[in-house]
C-alpha cells in the first residue's frame, strides 16, 4: 500500500495492490467496479479509482484521430452530461474524452484503441481467445466487433472481463495500407468520426474503425477491403446466383441505385449488377416509416406512381432497384430505409400479419358520403358530433392544444372539441423518428415534456412503453412523412432531420427543418407548429400570427411584453385593434400555451391535488418564492388550503423522463 498525489480528490489517496483484497465499490472516474491495482481515498470516503483512469492524461494525441487532441473532461459538454461512446456506443455520464469535433470516448475505451494503434497489446496478453461460432438465426443478441462491427463469432476473438469485443484480426491492423483504386494517398486507420459512407459497399457504420484518407473525405470498411471476397453469392431474396466481378471502373448498382466500386456481384440471367452487400437485401421489410409492408423492386413497377423517396423527397430513378408500397403508390430510396437497422425489420412470409392499426373512435352515425358524423372516443365519456365550428378562437382541440378550426368533433355537453385528424389517430403509432422499437400508446391528462419540440404540455400524445418519453400530437402530425403544408407559405414543404438550416420564422439555425423545394423558404420543428392565434393578458383580444411586419418605421419595432426590440423580419404575434405587437417567445414560452387549465397535477410533493389555473385579477403570493402569481400557477384543490405557486417553482423534473436518451439517439 502506497501513498500517492490525490488525482484531483480533496483527500490523500492510497495505491491498493494486494490482488486479493476484496473491494466492493465503483470507479469514480468511469463508473466500473474496481479492482487492484487502483486507488482508495485515505480517510475512507469512498472514492476509488483503477489506476488506469487515474493516471489517464489531460490530452491524448490518439493515432486513430489525428486532426484534434482528445480531453479528459469530468462532464461532457451535452445537455444532461451524457454522451455515447464512439467505440463501444454505451451511454455514460462519467469521465470523457472529448473532441471538439463531436467524438467521445470512455477513458478505458481511449486508451484501449491507442495502445492497439501503438500495437501495445499488453491488455490482451492474459486474455483467452474464443474460437469462431456458429451464429445462431433465433432473434437472440448477437455480439459485434467493435473494430469492424461484424458478428463477433465469425472470427478468432478477445472478450476481455472490462467489456470490449475485438477480433484477433482486428487487433493486429497495420495503422496504413495503399488502395489500389485510390493511389494519391495511404489509407490510414482512424475512427469515422465524420460518418462517411464506406466508398466500396456505400454503407455508413455508426461506429468502429474505418481505412480512410481525410484529404479526400474518404472511408472504407475494414472488411470491404478484405480479400479474397466471395467468387459466388447464393441470395434467399433472388432466384438466381450473383457472381463477383472485379472492375476497375465505377457501376451503378441495379439493387440500391448507388455507385459503386472495385468489386461487383453480377446475375447473368436478370443481367443485374449489385454491391456485395446488396445481395442479401432483404425482399420483404416492414418500417416504421409507414404503415404497410415495402417490397424491394429492382424496377420500379409502371403502377406505382410516385417518384419521389418520402424519407429524403429527392427522385428515385424507376430503372434501379427501391422499396416500395403497392397499396399507397409510394417508393423509398434502399440507402434511406434500411441506413438505421433500428428503423425497420425484416419479414420472412408475404402474409405475415401486419400490426393491427387499432382505431380510436367507434362511429355510432355516418352521412350519405360515408363520413363519420357521430362517434365515440376512447379518450372521452361523451359521444362528439362532427360539425361546423362557429365559437371563434376561443376554444381548443384537447388533443393538441391548437385553436380549433373545421373540421372538428365537439361534445354537446361538455366543453370538449378535437380536429378531426386529431380525433382519427391509432391508439398505438410506429413514430419513424423514436429510437426505441416498440410502438407508442396514445395516452390524455398527463402533464409532459414533448421529447421534440420540449414544450410542456397536458393534451394528447403517444408515450413509449419502454423509455418513457413523450410526443405530442403537434409534432406526430407535423413529422408524418411526407410534403406539409403551412399557412404562412404557398408551396409545400418537407422535412430534413439531418440538415441544418436557418428558420425564417425566428432566424435561429437548427438541425431538424422543414424546407421548401421551390424557395429558400426554411421552418423549424417549433415555428411550423406555431398556433395562428394565441392569447396573452397584455391585450383582450386574440393575437394573430404574423410573418411580416408592414411598417418601416424602426421604432415601431418592439415587443408590448418585454418592450425590447423586435427584428423587422421574424415573425410575431399583433392585435390589429389595439395595435399591440409581441415576440412569439413572449407570448409563448412565459404563457404555456399548451397547458389545459382546471386539470388536476399531482407531481409535487403537496399532500393534496393541485389544480392548473391561471390567475387574471387577483395575484396571491407564490408560497415558494413569494412573488405574485401572474402567470400560470398551481393551487390546492382543497378549498380549506390556500396553498398556490408558481408553476416554474414546482414542476417536478419526471416530466423529462426518456428525455436524455432520446437527445442522444437523436
Amino acid at each position: 500500500m502506497e501513498e500517492s498525489q490525490n488525482y484531483g480528490h480533496r483527500h490523500p489517496l492510497l495505491l491498493l495492490l494486494n490482488e486479493h483484497q476484496p473491494i466492493v465499490a465503483n470507479c469514480s472516474r468511469c463508473g466500473e467496479k474496481v479492482s487492484t491495482p487502483c486507488f482508495s481515498c485515505a480517510q475512507d470516503c469512498g472514492f476509488y479509482l483503477h489506476k488506469v483512469c487515474a493516471e489517464a492524461p489531460s490530452e491524448l494525441n490518439h493515432p486513430f484521430h489525428l486532426d484534434h487532441p482528445l480531453l479528459l473532461m469530468q462532464i461532457a459538454p451535452y445537455p444532461f452530461g451524457h454522451y455515447i461512446c464512439d467505440f463501444c456506443h454505451k451511454e455514460d455520464n462519467k469521465f470523457v474524452y472529448h473532441c471538439s469535433c463531436g467524438l467521445d470516448f470512455h477513458i478505458k475505451c481511449a486508451l484501449f484503441t491507442f495502445n492497439i494503434a501503438e500495437n501495445n497489446l499488453k491488455e490482451l496478453e492474459h486474455v483467452a481467445l474464443h474460437d469462431p461460432l456458429i451464429s445462431t438465426e433465433n432473434g437472440d443478441y448477437v455480439a459485434m466487433c467493435f473494430g469492424c462491427c461484424e458478428p463477433l463469432a465469425n472470427y478468432t476473438h478477445f472478450s476481455p472481463d472490462f467489456g470490449f469485443n475485438l477480433h484477433e484480426k482486428c487487433a493486429k491492423l497495420p495503422l496504413k495500407l495503399n488502395f489500389t483504386y485510390h493511389c494519391q494517398h495511404p489509407l490510414v486507420l482512424q475512427f469515422n468520426n465524420e460518418r462517411l459512407s464506406c466508398k466500396i459497399c456505400k454503407e455508413t457504420s455508426p461506429r468502429g474503425f474505418v481505412y480512410g484518407c481525410t484529404y479526400c473525405k474518404l472511408a472504407c470498411h475494414i472488411e470491404c477491403l478484405s480479400l479474397p471476397l466471395d467468387l459466388a453469392v447464393e441470395d434467399k431474396s433472388h432466384q438466381h446466383t450473383f457472381t463477383r466481378l472485379l472492375r476497375r471502373v465505377p457501376y451503378i448498382c441495379d439493387a440500391c441505385g448507388i455507385e459503386g466500386i472495385y468489386v461487383a456481384y453480377t446475375c447473368s440471367t436478370c443481367s443485374i449488377m449489385v454491391h456485395k452487400r446488396c445481395t442479401t437485401l432483404p425482399r420483404i421489410i416492414k418500417s416504421k416509416w409507414h404503415d404497410h409492408r415495402l417490397f424491394h423492386k429492382y424496377f420500379l413497377p409502371d403502377e406505382v406512381r410516385s417518384s419521389d423517396c418520402i424519407i429524403c423527397h429527392n427522385e428515385v430513378n424507376r430503372k434501379h432497384g427501391s422499396y416500395c408500397c403497392s397499396h399507397c403508390n409510394i417508393t423509398f430510396h434502399v440507402r434511406c430505409v434500411t441506413e438505421d437497422k433500428g428503423l425497420y425489420s425484416i419479414v420472412s412470409l408475404e402474409n405475415e400479419d401486419e400490426m393491427p392499426n387499432e382505431s380510436s373512435i367507434i362511429v355510432i352515425e355516418r352521412n350519405d358520403a360515408g363520413e363519420a358524423t357521430k362517434i365515440k372516443h376512447f379518450k372521452h365519456m361523451h359521444n362528439l358530433t362532427l360539425g361546423p365550428f362557429d365559437g371563434g378562437y376561443g376554444n381548443s382541440c384537447n388533443g393538441c392544444m391548437l385553436p380549433i378550426t373545421d373540421p372538428c368533433y365537439y361534445c354537446s355537453e361538455c366543453v370538449f372539441f378535437l380536429h378531426k385528424t386529431c380525433a382519427e389517430l391509432p391508439k398505438m403509432m410506429n413514430v419513424w423518428y423514436h429510437y426505441c422499437q416498440e410502438p407508442l400508446a396514445l395516452i390524455s391528462d398527463k402533464v409532459f415534456g414533448c421529447a421534440e419540440c420540449w414544450l410542456i404540455s397536458n393534451a394528447f400524445a403517444y408515450e413509449c412503453c419502454e423509455c418513457e418519453a413523450n410526443i405530442c400530437l403537434r409534432c406526430v402530425i407535423a413529422l408524418t412523412p411526407g410534403a406539409r403544408t403551412s399557412l404562412k407559405h404557398k408551396h409545400p414543404l418537407f422535412y430534413y432531420r439531418r440538415q441544418r438550416e436557418k428558420c425564417n420564422a425566428c432566424g435561429t439555425a437548427n438541425v431538424g427543418v422543414f424546407c421548401c423545394k421551390d424557395c429558400n423558404f426554411v421552418l423549424d420543428l417549433r415555428c411550423f407548429s406555431l398556433p395562428i392565434k394565441a392569447r396573452h393578458k397584455c391585450d383582450e383580444h386574440l393575437l394573430s400570427l404574423m410573418d411580416h411586419d408592414d411598417n418601416s418605421y424602426s421604432k415601431s419595432h418592439h415587443c408590448d411584453i418585454c418592450e425590447n426590440s423586435r427584428h423587422p423580419n421574424h415573425w410575431f404575434y399583433h392585435c390589429a385593434t389595439c395595435d399591440t405587437s409581441a415576440h412569439v417567445g413572449c407570448v409563448l414560452r412565459r404563457n404555456y400555451p399548451f397547458l389545459k387549465l382546471g386539470n388536476i397535477y399531482e407531481g409535487t410533493d403537496h399532500p393534496h391535488p393541485l389544480t392548473i389555473v391561471k390567475k387574471k385579477y387577483y395575484y396571491p403570493n407564490c408560497d415558494k418564492c413569494s412573488k405574485p402569481c401572474e402567470d400560470v400557477a398551481l393551487e390546492c384543490s382543497k378549498s380549506e388550503c390556500k396553498y398556490i405557486a408558481h408553476w416554474n417553482c414546482v414542476k417536478s423534473i419526471s416530466l423529462w423522463v426518456g428525455l436524455k436518451r432520446h437527445f442522444i439517439y437523436k
